[in-house]
């Protein structure tokens, strides 16, 4: 038996592993075109407005329409064909070399977030089969590890471009290597654990049986996120502060992205193990960390600039860790791809949200600024509570 539970462990790890180098490549494609899609869509043509609305129209569907995705993937039990028709998608990142329009590139940059909504609940839904082998924390730590290594490295390319005189279209051309190593890693974790499920052993949390029902625990999770991730400034707001304040120069800019990106790598290798050993209380850390990031960013101070991005990339490690460990202790696995769906919806449309109103508030007043963001933070403690309370009760039957 011991044998047997070594052994779903290995292949645990191995299946964590090769998801894990998925999401290196595929983030070594869209972040690194990410951290010049604004550049490059001026070189097209767009004014700053049409640049603000393709970002916006593309964030917003690509959590929106996460709930639908998740839904459908739990319906039809569709998890890797979703994972496989939303990484296919990631092949219109080097397609943006060939754009001679922004309109054009604006529908590739839409596609390509189109298809990070329709991979995200099913990818996650499946890493939580195998991370119930070694850790919910610890797996999830060790996949969003290989991915901002990718983040770290995808804006360096263009970095190297760009000092040997090269082009936009030969960064994108560059690009095709790693979307492609991309699918046939995929491949080969599909080959590896076709059926990811039979990794998932009983454990603590029940079996929720019902429609499309959800534990209470999980609802109260998700207004935790929706608050404390409202509070959260999107680090372009922040760059754009060092740029208009010259607080960093231009080239800095971008290597201070590389800089929150390894961080948050660190920090969800460290959180990730804290989480396996103490549970949801390590969620207290969110509000914690985020609040003093808007006075530190917002200063005129290289050295507590810097100290904010530090916080800001290690805030980010614990949410794409801490997170997503918890949906999968939290919530039963035949509603699974839902729940992802649901949490990443209100992830994405409370950034969304809170990014908006703390732009708005920067141009009106930091004062105002700094309030909405020590409200959001507040507001989410005593949610938390509510959680802790919460997961201390014995769970309904249904």
């Amino acid at each position: 038996m011991s044998d047997q539970i070594n052994g779903q462990k290995r292949v645990a790890y191995h299946f964590i592993l090769l998801m894990g180098i998925v999401s290196l490549f595929g983030d070594v494609t869209y972040e690194g075109a990410r951290s010049i899609t604004g550049p490059y869509l001026s070189v097209l043509g767009a004014s700053a407005g049409i640049v603000g609305l393709i970002t916006g129209v593309g964030e917003f569907i690509g959590y929106a329409l996460r709930l639908v995705s998740g839904r459908f993937a739990d319906r039809i039990k569709a998890y890797w064909t979703l994972t496989f028709i939303g990484y296919v998608l990631i092949l219109f990142i080097p397609l943006l070399g060939l754009a001679g329009y922004w309109h054009l590139a604006a529908f590739f940059i839409i596609m390509e977030r189109m298809g990070k909504a329709i991979r995200t609940p099913a990818r996650d839904a499946i890493l939580s089969h195998a991370t119930k082998q070694v850790g919910r924390g610890w797996g999830f730590a060790l996949h969003e590890a290989l991915d901002q290594v990718g983040a770290f490295i995808g804006p360096l390319i263009f970095y190297v471009v760009f000092i040997l005189e090269g082009s936009y279209h030969e960064g994108f051309a560059i690009l095709w290597i790693p979307a492609l190593l991309t699918l046939i890693f995929l491949t080969m974790a599909r080959i590896k654990v076709p059926s990811t499920e039979k990794l998932e052993i009983s454990g603590s949390m029940p079996q929720h049986k019902g429609k499309g029902r959800l534990p209470r625990i999980f609802w109260f999770y998700t207004l935790f996120a929706f608050f404390s991730v409202a509070g959260f400034a999107h680090f372009q707001i922040i760059s754009y502060h060092f740029k208009t304040r010259s607080v960093f120069s231009d080239a800095h800019i971008p290597v201070l992205y590389a800089i929150a990106m390894g961080i948050d790598a660190i920090v969800a290798l460290i959180v990730g193990k804290i989480y396996d050993r103490i549970g949801l209380k390590s969620l207290i850390t969110i509000p914690l960390m985020t609040l003093p990031i808007p006075f530190f960013a917002f200063s005129l101070s290289h050295d507590l600039a810097v100290i904010s991005i530090v916080l800001w990339g290690a805030v980010m490690g614990i949410h794409e860790t801490v997170m997503r460990a918890a949906i999968a202790d939290l919530t039963p696995i035949e509603h699974r791809g839902f729940a992802y769906g649901i949490f990443n919806t209100v992830y994405g449309a409370s950034w969304f949200l809170g990014s908006t109103v703390v732009g708005f508030l920067y141009d009106l007043s930091f004062n105002f600024l700094f309030i909405f963001v020590v409200i959001m933070e507040l507001v989410s403690i005593p949610v938390f509570f509510l959680i802790r309370r919460e997961s201390f009760m014995p769970a309904k039957k249904y």
